[in-house]
């Protein structure tokens, strides 16, 4: 058979090569042997070739002789390639080398042996041209017996292809070509599985793939949006990474070589090619595990497509998500973002008395001077942040433009903020008492002045417009840490060149992940977000007393008027319990379950512990029925009185008008604590702990975001004795 190989490639000499130079690069290569797993046939074969051109070249007359027809072959070989050009077929046996080199007659016992040189000699592609057809030969007549040579020989063709497979991998990685590189490399890697031979350069060239899979992500999900099958092909890579390292912050071992904080910056850089629905789907399902830096960049993409689509649901969403991480880091301003974008004026002002970003707070500030409350300052803010800092995150939202104002305008978004529920201020069942936000300075009504404030501020939002266009994205790190009172005072007078805040998401990311938040602590902050309260649609989540009109508001050019009632939320929050927790037992239900339909709990001298257990039990069989989906909402009656009871008629009102419901189930009840009024010999308050699960449904599909499990909450109950009948007047998280 021929190949594509001549005398001084074997040698790796150059025509012009000396005598001298001959001996010497026959000795070199002779004693340089091939890797240790290739056997004394393939290595006697090689030597074979290599004494025969050394032979030839070095003896005067045939180097002479030889020198001669090489240039002759080179001829032929070009003419051949001339006629195949313009439609000839050639006829001799030389097609089967390289067209474009020289080549030598080798009997078939040597072809081990020269794909072995032509390895060595970088000939990777023609190594598999040759090798390939000669092992499906072998598989087409398995009816021929092979000597214990022969089979030598074909393990050594075997093992010279996937070398061969595994170095033109790498070189096409080198290259840039990182799909083109899985599939040499694969090849490689399904060869020696179907052989069952070689097991250590299997292992190299899984490796190889296992620390390619990054590159071939970015290359696939780069891929326009109408290469479907790619990207699919890129995010479930993605999926299977993420999978094995445990989430994003993970420190499990994908065989990529990445630690965290490098493949935060890989997170960081992939986000640019996927569009806003890709990273909302895949964040909210990392955010379960739970993840802090997942559940942060599912905020970004809910927050960019519930501002950029004009679909305040997802605001909703985002801000449920938010309350995972406020007991651990500084999201105030983002809490404040979503309120503003929900409507809820007296929140958001509250949110940013929490905040201590220094940068985004001065900024607010300065843009708010001469005005009530710092609104006009949020509202710009909010503006340029998320089309600046948000939007460019998102290959479908990175030349986007969207205005607070068309967003306000819509009359989607009007009749979603008008259809928010009007609850109590304590209506929430698992309220928790902020220390931090009830003995802070509460704004007044922000709304009824409004209209007012932000004409005055007209003048104010113009020149804010004109300074904007001055503004550049300084990707300047997000402060976590609190700052000092002295230097918020400071921050009335920024220069102009560092107003503009910047919220880079990768700094937040890094610094959610150097706060190495405990499992356990996110899963129950997983909860947090609905608990028992979650008879809150995932439309509905905060408390509200008064909403109106949404029109437009005045900031530059830019015309927002929030025409609305004053709005009065609290936020959930929930501490980590501490200390051994209560076990359920397999062999009977771990807490008495009440019939729905039985009669609220009679009662007529001090509330016991197990009166206070039998009434908390009415109430959650109660909260079933009602949220659950046949919407019993009658049965609230029988347990709860006004004030808890108009609100939590109106949320379970507002449930089956949104169809949502909920799947609870109450596996422990603790009372810890029942103690008497000393004025009231018909109040009593109980402290009890409460362990819930939920799954939750929106439209009849899961909603694994709002969904949570095993979440324990120490709740106060304010329980109120009427005819003879304790029942349950308010409910508020303690600690």
């Amino acid at each position: 058979m021929r190949i594509s190989l001549d005398y001084y490639r074997i040698l790796g000499l150059p025509i012009q090569a000396t005598a001298q130079q001959l001996q010497t690069a026959h000795q070199d290569r002779s004693q340089q042997l091939p890797r240790r797993e290739y056997s004394q046939v393939a290595i006697a074969s090689r030597k074979q070739l290599l004494d025969r051109a050394y032979a030839v070249l070095s003896d005067p007359q045939q180097r002479q002789v030889y020198d001669a027809s090489l240039l002759e072959a080179k001829s032929t070989v070009n003419s051949q390639t001339a006629y195949a050009q313009v439609g000839e077929n050639p006829t001799t046996a030389d097609l089967l080398a390289d067209p474009q080199t020289p080549s030598i007659e080798i009997p078939e016992d040597q072809l081990v042996g020269s794909l072995l040189l032509l390895l060595e000699l970088g000939e990777y592609e023609l190594v598999l041209k040759l090798g390939r057809p000669h092992l499906e030969a072998g598989k087409v007549s398995p009816q021929i017996t092979q000597s214990q040579q022969t089979q030598l020989a074909t393990a050594d063709i075997v093992l010279t292809i996937a070398l061969a497979c595994l170095e033109l991998g790498r070189e096409q990685w080198q290259q840039g070509t990182y799909q083109t590189a899985a599939q040499s490399l694969e090849t490689g890697q399904t060869l020696l599985l179907s052989e069952g031979l070689f097991p250590i350069v299997r292992g190299e060239i899984t490796a190889d793939l296992y620390k390619l899979r990054p590159y071939r992500i970015l290359e696939l999900l780069a891929q326009p949006e109408e290469k479907v099958t790619s990207r699919r092909q890129g995010l479930q890579m993605l999926r299977d990474m993420l999978q094995e390292r445990g989430g994003i912050d993970g420190t499990g071992d994908d065989g990529s070589g990445l630690g965290i904080d490098d493949f935060l910056r890989f997170v960081q850089q992939l986000r640019g090619y996927l569009n806003s629905k890709e990273q909302q789907t895949l964040f909210e399902s990392e955010s379960l595990r739970p993840s802090a830096v997942a559940t942060y960049l599912a905020v970004y993409a809910l927050l960019a497509r519930g501002f950029a689509n004009h679909q305040p649901a997802l605001i909703t969403r985002a801000k449920r998500m938010l309350m995972r991480l406020g007991s651990r880091q500084d999201v105030h301003l983002e809490q404040a973002v979503c309120a503003l974008l929900l409507g809820q004026t007296e929140e958001a002002s509250r949110a940013l008395e929490l905040s201590q970003e220094y940068e985004p707070l001065a900024f607010i500030r300065e843009h708010s001077q001469n005005a009530p409350d710092l609104l006009p300052g949020l509202c710009l803010y909010s503006e340029h942040w998320l089309q600046d800092e948000v939007f460019p995150h998102f290959r479908d939202l990175r030349e986007f433009r969207r205005s607070l104002k068309d967003y306000f305008a819509d009359e989607q978004v009007q009749a979603y903020l008008e259809a928010l529920p009007q609850q109590m201020s304590n209506a929430n069942e698992w309220t928790v008492v902020q220390q931090a936000a009830s003995s802070g300075a509460r704004h007044p009504d922000l709304a009824s002045n409004l209209h007012q404030t932000l004409e005055t501020q007209e003048e104010i939002a113009n020149a804010a417009l004109e300074d904007s266009t001055q503004i550049r994205s300084s990707g300047g790190t997000a402060t976590l840490a609190p700052t000092s009172e002295t230097d918020l005072k400071t921050s009335d007078r920024p220069s102009r060149e560092t107003r503009r805040p910047s919220r880079a998401s990768s700094e937040r990311m890094q610094g959610l992940v150097d706060s190495r938040l405990p499992v356990r602590t996110m899963g129950e902050s997983a909860g947090d977000r609905e608990r028992e309260h979650r008879p809150q649609s995932p439309k509905q989540k905060q408390k509200r007393s008064k909403l109106g009109l949404v029109a437009a508001i005045s900031i530059g050019a830019v015309l927002l008027f929030l025409g609305m009632r004053s709005l009065v939320t609290e936020q959930s929050t929930q501490p980590i319990l501490e200390g051994e927790q209560p076990q359920v037992r397999l062999d009977r239900p771990p807490l008495e379950i009440p019939d729905a339909n039985s009669e609220p709990l009679g009662a007529t001298g001090p509330l016991t512990t197990e009166m206070a257990r039998l009434a908390i039990n009415n109430w959650l069989a109660a909260k079933r029925e009602a949220f659950g989906p046949n919407y019993q909402i009658e049965q609230l009656e029988k347990i709860l009185v006004d004030p808890i009871l108009t609100a939590k008629r109106r949320q379970a009102e507002a449930a089956r008008r949104d169809n949502w419901y909920g799947q609870y189930e109450h596996n422990q009840i603790s009372v810890d604590l029942v103690e008497m009024s000393q004025v009231n010999a018909d109040l009593a308050f109980v402290e009890a702990t409460v362990s819930e699960e939920a799954d939750f449904y929106e439209n009849n599909l899961f909603d694994p975001a709002s969904s949570f499990s095993n979440d324990n909450i120490r709740v106060r109950y304010e329980l109120i004795r009427s005819n003879n009948q304790w029942r349950i007047q308010d409910i508020v998280v303690l600690n």
